[in-house]
C-alpha cells in the first residue's frame, strides 16, 4: 500500500520527537515542520519529496532525513563566535546564481573569484559548517580581509591526495574526500603551482561540485572533449553544484573556458 501524506507525518512526528521541538503539518502546503519551541526557527520539510525517497530506499530515507534536521536545527540552535575559532574557519567555493543572503535576511561575506565562481566563508561545525555572515564579524570585530587571511591559511593545511587516471594520453587527477572543502582547494595557491609545474600540457582545473576537484594535464585535443564531459557529469551529479566550465590555469589566473566541438577551448 501506497504511503500516505498522513502516515508519513505519523512516522516523521515518532522520528522527530523532541520536548523542545514542536512539529507541525500544513495540510494544504503539504510540509511538515519541525522548530524550536522558544525561538522557533526550524525547517519545513515537503512530504512527497520524502515519500519518494522513502518508496525507493526505505527506512534509510527517513535515517538520513532525521540525520539532517536533527543537525540542523542543531546548528540554529547555539552560538556560534569566530574567535577562539580559528582554525575552523574555511573558504567555500559558490556559483555566482548562489544567493548573497542567509534564510535569516542576512548578508553573508562574500570576495570575488572568477566569473563563474564567489567565495563565501564557514565556521565547521564537524558534522556541517555555517556560513559567515556580515553581522557575525560587526559583533566579533573582524574585517573580511582578516576573514579570509584566516580561511586562506586553513585550506592550505589541508591534504591535498589526489587519484591519478590517464586517458587518450591526457593525465587526470581527482580529489574527493567528502570533507565538505574539495572544491575549495582550488584556492590553494601552492597546489595549483606544484600541479603547473608537473603538467606537460595545458593545467585545466574543476569545480563541478562542492565535492570534488579535478585537475587535467591536458596533452592532445581529444583531452578537452574528455574533460568537457567529466566536467558535466560530475555538475549534473552534485548535491552542491557550482559550474560545468572548466578553467585554464595560466600565469596564476583561472580563466573559465568553453569547450568546443572541434576540440578547441575559447574563453568565456
Amino acid at each position: 500500500m501506497r504511503m500516505t501524506s498522513i502516515k508519513m507525518k505519523k512516522k516523521l512526528e515518532e522520528r522527530l520527537n523532541n520536548p523542545d521541538w514542536n512539529v507541525s503539518f500544513n495540510r494544504d502546503n503539504d510540509t511538515f515542520r519541525v522548530e524550536w519551541k522558544d525561538t522557533h526557527k526550524g525547517i519545513s520539510i515537503t512530504l512527497p519529496n520524502v515519500i519518494a525517497k522513502y518508496e525507493q530506499r526505505g527506512e534509510s530515507a527517513i535515517d538520513e532525513l532525521e540525520d539532517h534536521v536533527t543537525e540542523a536545527l542543531r546548528i540554529m540552535n547555539q552560538a556560534n563566535d569566530l574567535n577562539g575559532k580559528e582554525q575552523h574557519i574555511y573558504p567555500v567555493i559558490r556559483s555566482t546564481s548562489f544567493p548573497k543572503k542567509n534564510n535569516a535576511g542576512k548578508k553573508l561575506v562574500q570576495t570575488e573569484h572568477t566569473a563563474e565562481t564567489r567565495i563565501y566563508y564557514a565556521v565547521d561545525l564537524g558534522k556541517s559548517y555555517q556560513l559567515i555572515d556580515e553581522e557575525m564579524l560587526e559583533q566579533e570585530g573582524w574585517t573580511v580581509d582578516r576573514i579570509r587571511e584566516v580561511a586562506s591559511f586553513n585550506v592550505r593545511s589541508l591534504p591535498a591526495d589526489l587519484k591519478h587516471d590517464k586517458v587518450a594520453d591526457n593525465d587526470f587527477y581527482f580529489m574527493a574526500s567528502k570533507d565538505g572543502y574539495d572544491a575549495s582547494r582550488i584556492l590553494n595557491e601552492s597546489l595549483l603551482e606544484e600541479m603547473k609545474a608537473n603538467s606537460l600540457g595545458e593545467l585545466a582545473v574543476a569545480v563541478p561540485h562542492q565535492d570534488v576537484l579535478i585537475f587535467a594535464d591536458i596533452q592532445n585535443k581529444m583531452g578537452y572533449d574528455i574533460l568537457a564531459q567529466m566536467t558535466m557529469k560530475f555538475f549534473a551529479e552534485g548535491t552542491v553544484p557550482i559550474t560545468s566550465l572548466p578553467f585554464l590555469y595560466e600565469d596564476k589566473h583561472l580563466e573559465p573556458i568553453f569547450i568546443l566541438a572541434k576540440n578547441r577551448p575559447e574563453k568565456e
